[in-house]
C-alpha cells in the first residue's frame, strides 16, 4: 500500500477538502455514510478475489463494519466551517477525531496562526495525524490544502509543516495552495501573510501547486457562463483538478504517477517548486453537446492562458518541466502526437537544458462530475502541472504589494502583539527577493 494523508487547513483548505471528498466518494461509488453501493461492492469483491488491489485504499481505509473512512484531517482555529461539515451531507463519513477546531480565529493574522492561537492546538493536530498514519502500512506522503492569505492557512500551516518535517522527514509533502489574486482580495494583509508563510515553508514543502481565485472567477465567467460564481462552484472546479492529479493514486491505469514522481519530474531545484496548474476541457452543460474534444484539443487547451488556474502569462517565461495527466478515453499514441505538436510551437519554449520536458500520466477512469453542477461530463480530460519561470511575475506582484505596506509599517503592530519580531518581516522579504533571483537565473541559463 502507498497511502496518502490529506490535511485541510483553515477556511479555504477545509472548504476545498469538502468538495474533494464529495467528488472522491462519487468517483468510487461511496455513499455519504461511507458504505459502497452494492453493484460496485460486487465488482470490488471480484477484483479482490482476482488479487487486484482496491486502489482507492490509498485514500480510504475500511473499518470492520465495512465502512470506508477518508484518510484526512480537517483543521481550523475556529469552529464555524468545520461545524458545517459536522452537520452537512457527509457528516457520517468522517470520524469526529478527524475534524479538529479551536475556539479562537486567527483573524487573518499569520502571527496568531503560527504563534499564539495556533500553538495551543498543534499537539492535538499532531496526535490526530499520528492516529491516521498508524492506519497506514506504507505512508507515501501528505497532501496539504490551504490558502496563503488567511491567518490559519498561512500561520498554522507553516507551524504544522515544520512539525511534519521533524516527525515525517522522508515523506513527500505536496501542497495545494490558493495564492493571492492580482486584483481580488479577501484581506488587506494578504501580502504579509503570504510572504511570511512562503519564507517559512520554502524548506519544508516539496512541491506547491498554485491556484488563484481571480483565474478561477474568469474561468467560471467565460467558460461556464456563471456570472457570479459562489465558492461552492469554485471549489468544485479545484476539486476536479485535484482529482485528476490524484487519480493515478486511486485507480489502476496504463501509466500511473505516484507522489514522488511529481517531485522528481517537476522540481529541478529544491526552492523552485511552485508549478502552475491548468485543466481542460472546462465546458458548461449547455455547450457539451456541441463539441467533442480530442486528445490534441485538450493538450493544446492546457497551454492556453484561459485554462490556467493562476494569473500569469506563460509566454513570458520558459518551461522547465511539464507534467500532463490524462484521464478517460486516451491512448499513448494520441498523447505522443499531441505533445510532438506542442513542442513544435514557438509559443511553448523550454529551457535548453531540459529538452524532453514532458512527464505523462494516463488513467483510464473518465472524469466524474457533480449531478446538477455547472461542469459537463466529458469522455476525457487533461490536467497540466508546469514549472515555468513565468510564475516569477506572480511573486514580483506580491512582493511589490508587501513593500508598499511595509514601507509605512502599516498593520505591523497586530503581528508584533502576537509575539512576532519585526526582523522576521525583513528576513522573509529578503528570502522572496532571493526566490525571484533564483527564477531569473534559471531563465537566463541558456
Amino acid at each position: 500500500m502507498r497511502e496518502c494523508l490529506s490535511i485541510h487547513v483553515g477556511q479555504a483548505g477545509v472548504q476545498i477538502g469538502d468538495a474533494c471528498w464529495e467528488l472522491y466518494c462519487l468517483e468510487h461509488g461511496i455513499h455519504p455514510d461511507g458504505f459502497i453501493l452494492d453493484s460496485k461492492k460486487d465488482n470490488l469483491e471480484i477484483a479482490k478475489m482476482e488479487h487486484m488491489d482496491a486502489s482507492f485504499d490509498t485514500f480510504f481505509y475500511e473499518t470492520r463494519a465495512g465502512k470506508h473512512v477518508p484518510r484526512a484531517l480537517f483543521i481550523d482555529l475556529e469552529p464555524t466551517v468545520i461545524d458545517g461539515i459536522q452537520t452537512g451531507k457527509y457528516r457520517s463519513l468522517f470520524h469526529p477525531e478527524q475534524l479538529v477546531s479551536g475556539k479562537e480565529d486567527a483573524a487573518n493574522n499569520y502571527a496568531r496562526g503560527h504563534y499564539s492561537v495556533g500553538s495551543e492546538i498543534i499537539d492535538l493536530v499532531l496526535e490526530g495525524i499520528r492516529k491516521q498514519t498508524e492506519q497506514c502500512s506504507g505512508l507515501q506522503g501528505f497532501l496539504i490544502f490551504r490558502s496563503f492569505g488567511g491567518g490559519t492557512g498561512s500561520g498554522f500551516t507553516s507551524l504544522l509543516m515544520e512539525q511534519l518535517s521533524m516527525h515525517y522527514g522522508r515523506k513527500t509533502k505536496l501542497e495545494f495552495s490558493v495564492y493571492p489574486a492580482p486584483r481580488i482580495s479577501t484581506a488587506v494583509v494578504e501580502p504579509y501573510n503570504s510572504i511570511l508563510t512562503t519564507h517559512f515553508t520554502l524548506e519544508h514543502s516539496d512541491c506547491t501547486f498554485m491556484v488563484d481565485n481571480e483565474a478561477l472567477y474568469d474561468i467560471c465567467h467565460h467558460k461556464l457562463g456563471v456570472e457570479r460564481p459562489s465558492y461552492t462552484i469554485i471549489n468544485r472546479l479545484i476539486s476536479q483538478v485535484v482529482s485528476s492529479i490524484t487519480a493515478s493514486l486511486r485507480f489502476e491505469g496504463p501509466l500511473n504517477v505516484d507522489l514522488n514522481e511529481f517531485q522528481t519530474n517537476l522540481v529541478p531545484y529544491p526552492r523552485i517548486h511552485f508549478p502552475m496548474t491548468a485543466f481542460a476541457p472546462i465546458i458548461s452543460v449547455d455547450n457539451a453537446y456541441h463539441q467533442d474534444f480530442s486528445v490534441s484539443d485538450i493538450t493544446t487547451a492546457c497551454f492556453e492562458f484561459s485554462n490556467q488556474l493562476v494569473k500569469c502569462d506563460p509566454r513570458l517565461g520558459k518551461y522547465m518541466a511539464c507534467c500532463l495527466l490524462y484521464r478517460g478515453d486516451v491512448v499513448p499514441k494520441d498523447v505522443n502526437a499531441a505533445i510532438a505538436t506542442m513542442k513544435s510551437r514557438d509559443s511553448v519554449q523550454f529551457v535548453d537544458w531540459c529538452p524532453t520536458g514532458f512527464k505523462v500520466g494516463i488513467n483510464s477512469q473518465p472524469p466524474t462530475v457533480m449531478p446538477g453542477g455547472e461542469l459537463a461530463k466529458v469522455q476525457r480530460a487533461a490536467c497540466m502541472l508546469s514549472n515555468t519561470t513565468a510564475v516569477v511575475e506572480a511573486w514580483a506582484r506580491l512582493d511589490h504589494k508587501f513593500d508598499l505596506m511595509y514601507a509605512k509599517k502599516a498593520f505591523l503592530h497586530w503581528y508584533i502583539r502576537e509575539g512576532m519580531e519585526e526582523e522576521e518581516f525583513s528576513e522573509a522579504r529578503e528570502d522572496l527577493a532571493a526566490l525571484e533571483r533564483d527564477y531569473e537565473e534559471v531563465a537566463q541559463s541558456f
